[in-house]
């Protein structure tokens, strides 16, 4: 059993984090209660082997618990419908667009419809997505949090942000 010390010495250096495990659960499981559930549980995790962190970026680590706590609670309380696996020919996009479009349209869509847009990418866009642009993560600590490389970081990040602009082109161009 862990004593005091260890339980002050956790909170100190990981509650600073709350908000970021939870907008991340949140953004992943797409349910509050579900988000509250799972960043607890991320968080007991985290609290059983504190003892074992080596150091280094506590966010990442404890980012990484959360993200692998919602993989492992969406796979055993959701069907596998947006846990599609990536394929580059299905998932390229045809044509390429600048980044001053994807700002004019992010600028100009309500949360709502921003929102609508984020919930609807496939799990491994919208996770590089929340933790790059809403978290403020370098791609090296996304890469580490998600156990993949710089290079496949990069390129979920380049595939997210065309998706969301096409998606929100396409809600913008209705509501005209």
């Amino acid at each position: 059993m862990q004593g005091t010390a260890t339980r002050e010495r956790f909170e100190q250096a990981v509650l600073p984090h709350l908000d970021a495990a939870y907008n991340l659960a949140r953004w992943l499981t797409r349910n509050e209660q579900d988000a509250q559930d799972v960043t607890q549980e991320a968080f007991l995790r985290a609290f059983r082997f504190f003892d074992g962190y080596q150091g280094g970026n506590m966010r990442a680590w404890l980012l990484t618990i959360v993200r692998n706590t919602c993989y492992t609670w969406l796979h055993q309380n959701r069907p596998p419908e947006s846990a599609v696996e990536f394929d580059e020919e299905i998932h390229s996009s045809e044509s390429s667009v600048g980044a001053d479009p994807e700002l004019q349209a992010l600028a100009s869509a309500d949360k709502v419809t921003l929102h609508r847009a984020l919930a609807e990418l496939p799990d491994i866009f919208r996770e590089v997505l929340v933790l790059r642009e809403m978290e403020g993560m370098s791609y090296k600590e996304i890469a580490d949090v998600a156990s993949v490389s710089l290079g496949t970081v990069m390129s979920r990040l380049a595939r997210a942000r065309t998706r969301l602009r096409q998606s929100l082109g396409a809600a913008l161009g209705k509501e005209s």
